[in-house]
């Protein structure tokens, strides 16, 4: 008897622990306070024409991380002033840790002077990505979503 409970009792350990992972995935979050400067690598992929960049970090053996590309990337290309780049970490973990990101995928948007207007852990959503960054994108149109 004391082996149903045991049972029972990971079971629900781990349904709770899954809820809570799932309901962080892809949870748009407010920027790192400024002060530390960026990294070589993503201040080179930069776009100073682009109103954001998201910087995505990725690992090479990342499944979300394709996910994750999947949707920023068509998402930039249809919308103006919005720009998509992946950088690998896998061979340079000093530049996740510089960032403080903790986890792939981690998508960071940037403005042109390298100021963090926000960052998304896991696969984020198109259209909360879109909302969230409105305020950044003023005058930013979209295409049609195909």
């Amino acid at each position: 008897m004391v082996g149903v409970w045991v049972v029972l009792g990971v079971l629900v350990a781990g349904g709770i622990a899954g809820g809570l992972l799932n309901a962080r995935n892809g949870r748009i979050r407010a920027a790192k306070p400024a002060g530390r400067q960026l990294p070589a690598p993503v201040a080179e992929a930069l776009d100073p024409d682009a109103a954001v960049t998201l910087v995505q970090i990725s690992t090479t053996f990342c499944a979300p991380c394709r996910h994750t590309k999947a949707i920023l990337e068509p998402l930039a290309a249809r919308t103006d002033g919005l720009e998509h780049v992946e950088l690998d970490v896998t061979n340079q973990p000093e530049v996740a840790q510089a960032l403080g990101v903790l986890r792939t995928p981690t998508t960071l948007a940037f403005s042109p002077d390298g100021t963090e207007l926000l960052r998304i852990s896991g696969v984020p959503k198109g259209p909360a990505v879109m909302e969230a960054l409105q305020e950044h994108l003023s005058g930013a149109t979209t295409g049609p979503t195909s």
